[in-house]
């Protein structure tokens, strides 16, 4: 009997509503079932969500809807990271205040990630910005002030003289901010800072326990910290230089000498420069010498400082006629110059330039003609004729041309080295001394802006920095503020900033930095676990639900995010918030959804054209890009990251509109492992259309014959076989969703109702045997719940069909039975007089005849017999065989 298509727009609304009405995704903390914690890095509420949060949302609910079935309590949470600077650009640009642009986004936003069915606890959200939130936030920021983890300084910082903010290292892009373009400019700003180096060899050793996550997470985050074994060497400045004797009159405390961290003492000997940041104390002062040299440790100040862009940088230096000594031989003096690859923020500000050993050093020795000594060969080469080319020579090996190390390898040169710099003197201190240096700085957290969470301090002319008392907290953004000129409206507000000091009462004023957005998303996920309470958590429910069991987010958070909410978690461990270190026991990273690219026209002249506009065509073989509108062919381009720029987009609504959400979800789910990219096709979501179609019609229409019956597995024949077939795919696909392996479980669903569906339509014209009927009720009642997690819409709408009672987004994971998923033949490795010569395939339930007759006829062994009868077969069942000779 034909049935209606299967209508996601009538059935997705009404199953959402059903799910609402019931109250099915709220958590109760106290819940005594096992807790399991599922959590999706939460999203910006830039104003609509894309491809990517359908990804990543339906991967998290797939977890969520799995671990629920499986008996555990779930917390499956929802919240917005909606302070930052884009809302004060929209703010700007639209005439509009920060805080309704971002609430009506999160409305929008809402009601999108509504409409895809995610099993989300809604009465747990919120958002960052929030006064209920971030007054919390600024709980903790006094609290870590007291415990010592904040403190303020004064910070040399990139300043951004259009927006007015600080921009972090990687936000400076050839010199210019990488929003508003103007040239970047330095300034010393007093700044509030984390402590998070405190917990530097903490979080570097505490990734090993982190099992649970990517190795390339734990190594780009180990890499950060930069843990490093080396030196502090010496250098004693050539006072007799007319440059340094200049230096040296005109700046009262400069040191004698310049101080470098190498990791390599072991290559002094090669040593043919000494490089320094611009902003170091000896280039200071070389520079208020020289025109020249001021003007280029000004270029240097206004270049990009992330490690990408120095180490993509072209390397450039100017020599200030400084010269330092040798720390083994006082005759050897060797220039100081200003380089533009060093900062004053990693290490001292200064290092020695080993040509030979460092391929950036020798790039800057070739340009500057300055020697290139090689001091270490690999091991087995000759001295005489080993020599540096383009390439230095980076690796371990033996000492060459470095006197008293000759022939030793590199570990014994470095402690050799270390041993005579720490013996030796400077100024009555070692000219060395062993030191263990990271990478890691600590988190300036002041920003210039005022969509942000206020930092709850007052200056007072008398008092100085006075904590406000957590009794006067939240301290509240006021609404009444302009964006008509740059820079941070609360610098100009008539009376905010104004108020009492709460020690003396005199006039001061608030502190007008708020904090970096990163704290925001720091330390949300604790609390989730109790966000009705008045302190930041409820260290019982902080305790009971953390560490959250599996994270989930983009590979581009594997940094900044996760260390940060490491730290943080760490703090809130020491100001009693909670009870733990690590935040996170399992994290996922998936990929992009990536799409074609469309366009007309070239060069200056291209025009992007979105997906929706073309349609596509197969013409003689050769895939062809036709406009809707016009019927003009357009070029197909490079598969790319979608993004408005090149309009490669897909509007989820679109989508969702078209074919449902459970069919967004199911492609997302099925084209690739999970921890790649998805490449966006249209005839790939028509097909999971099309299977979705699939199974309700195949359901549907033998749904009469199915509600009748009691579902039970098959006896014999064919009934058997359609039971083994299911119980083998819900064991699988159990294994498949324990891994986040869903592409596999998809597969694995495609194959199942490939298989059922020839007796299924059997069924439906009333042709199967009782047997079969039953077996196929215990099949299907499998089907449905194993893709409930995925389609769990089209689960609830078959689930009704077949009479099955209650809702699917509340019953119980199936169990499969042990004798249906038992593969019928086992392979035994085959031993002759003890070792290992072949393998038998054989029925799991043959006896010890047939094991010996099937041995006897494997080739090896009747090589090893030559002719004659075996002394013994020893066969240990379903094990092992060996034969005797």
């Amino acid at each position: 009997m034909a049935t209606e298509r299967y209508n996601p727009r009538d059935a997705e609304p009404r199953w959402q509503a059903k799910w609402n009405d019931e109250n099915v995704f709220l958590t109760d903390n106290d819940d005594p079932r096992e807790k399991y914690y599922v959590l999706e890095m939460f999203p910006y509420p830039s104003g609509r969500i894309h491809m990517g949060h359908v990804r990543n949302y339906a991967m998290g609910d797939v977890v969520a809807r799995y671990k629920r079935a499986r008996g555990y309590n779930v917390l499956h949470p929802m919240g917005w990271d909606a302070f930052g600077m884009p809302a004060e650009n929209a703010a700007m640009q639209n005439k509009v205040h920060p805080k309704g642009w971002t609430y009506e986004n999160i409305a929008t936003m809402r009601g999108q990630l509504k409409s895809m069915g995610l099993s989300l606890d809604w009465s747990r959200e919120f958002a960052t910005c929030d006064v209920e939130y971030y007054h919390r936030q600024q709980h903790l920021f006094l609290d870590f002030l007291e415990k010592g983890l904040v403190y303020r300084k004064q910070s040399k910082v990139n300043w951004d003289p259009v927006d007015h903010t600080v921009l972090a290292n990687e936000q400076v892009i050839d010199g210019r901010g990488w929003r508003s373009g103007a040239l970047v400019e330095q300034r010393e700003l007093t700044q509030w800072f984390f402590r998070i180096t405190d917990f530097s060899q903490d979080l570097l050793d505490s990734l090993e326990t982190l099992d649970q996550w990517p190795e390339k997470v734990r190594l780009m985050q180990s890499n950060w910290i930069g843990r490093s074994e080396g030196m502090l060497v010496r250098w004693e400045v050539v006072k007799d230089t007319e440059r340094a004797a200049a230096a040296l009159r005109a700046e009262e405390q400069l040191s004698p000498e310049i101080t470098v961290y190498t990791t390599r003492p072991d290559t002094l000997f090669g040593a043919s420069f000494i490089a320094i940041a611009a902003d170091h104390p000896w280039a200071k002062a070389a520079a208020a010498q020289n025109p020249a040299i001021e003007a280029f440790a000004e270029e240097c100040r206004r270049a990009g400082t992330s490690l990408a862009a120095l180490e993509t940088a072209e390397k450039k230096g100017i020599d200030t006629g400084i010269r330092v000594r040798h720390p083994f031989d006082p005759e050897w003096e060797l220039p100081v110059y200003i380089a533009n690859f060093v900062l004053m923020d990693y290490g001292t500000g200064a290092i020695f330039g080993c040509p030979s050993g460092d391929q950036r050093d020798l790039d800057f020795a070739r340009k500057y003609d300055l020697p290139v000594v090689p001091v270490v060969m690999p091991k087995g080469g000759d001295a005489a004729s080993f020599t540096i080319g383009d390439e230095a020579y980076v690796g371990d090996g033996v000492m060459i041309n470095s006197r008293f190390l000759d022939g030793l390898d590199t570990r014994e040169a470095f402690e050799d080295v270390a041993n005579r710099l720490s013996a030796a003197t400077l100024g009555n201190r070692p000219v060395g001394e062993r030191k263990v240096n990271f990478r890691l700085r600590d988190w300036g957290i002041s920003r210039q802006r005022y969509w942000g969470c206020p930092i709850p301090v007052i200056h007072c002319e008398d008092c100085g920095v006075v904590p406000v008392p957590k009794a006067d907290l939240p301290v509240k953004l006021p609404d009444d503020v302009t964006f008509d000129k740059p820079g941070n409206p609360l610098d100009r507000h008539p009376t905010w900033r104004h108020v009492a000091c709460p020690n003396c009462g005199k006039d001061a004023r608030r502190e007008t930095d708020t904090m970096d957005t990163f704290v925001d998303s720091s330390w949300y996920f604790a609390r989730f676990t109790a966000p009705w309470e008045n302190n930041p958590t409820d260290p019982a429910a902080a305790n009971a639900w953390l560490p959250v069991d599996q994270y989930i987010g983009g590979i581009e958070h594997a940094i900044l995010h996760l260390l940060y909410s490491r730290f943080f978690t760490r703090a809130m461990q020491a100001t009693g918030h909670l009870d733990l270190k690590e935040p996170f026991k399992g994290l996922f990273t998936q990929g992009m959804v990536v799409h074609e690219t469309y366009s007309r026209g070239e060069g200056a002249k291209r025009e992007w054209v979105t997906p929706a506009e073309i349609r596509i065509e197969d013409i003689d073989g050769r895939r062809r890009a036709i406009h809707v509108e016009s019927g003009e062919e357009i070029a197909i381009g490079s598969i790319e990251k979608m993004s408005k720029s090149k309009k490669n987009v897909v509007d989820p609504d679109d989508i969702i509109a078209s074919y449902g959400a459970d069919t967004a979800r199911f492609f997302m789910l099925s084209d690739s492992p999970p921890d790649r990219d998805v490449i966006w096709s249209e005839a790939g979501v028509e097909g999971a259309h099309r299977f979705i179609q699939r199974v309700w019609r195949l359901l549907s229409e033998a749904a009469p014959v199915l509600k009748a019956v009691q579902g039970r597995p098959g006896a014999e024949g064919e009934a058997l076989a359609v039971s083994q077939v299911a119980h083998r795919t819900l064991k699988a696909v159990q294994g498949d969703y324990d891994k986040l392996a869903f592409n596999k479980a998809v597969a694995r669903i495609y194959e199942f109702v490939n298989a059922l569906a020839a007796p299924l339509t059997t069924a439906a014209a009333g042709k199967a045997s009782d047997d079969l009927v039953a077996a196929l009720r215990d099949a299907v009642d499998i089907l449905i719940r194993i893709v409930a997690p995925m389609t769990p819409h089209l689960a609830e709408e078959c689930w009704r069909a077949i009479g099955g009672e209650g809702l699917i987004a509340m019953s119980a994971w199936p169990e499969y039975e042990e004798r249906l998923v038992a593969e019928n033949e086992v392979t035994l490795p085959v031993q002759i007089n003890g070792k290992k010569r072949a393998d038998l395939t054989i029925s799991r339930d043959a006896d010890q005849s047939a094991v010996e007759a099937a041995v006897l006829a494997i080739e090896a062994v009747q090589a090893a017999l030559a002719g004659q009868r075996p002394k013994k077969i020893i066969v240990v069942p379903q094990r092992i065989v060996n034969v005797v000779v």
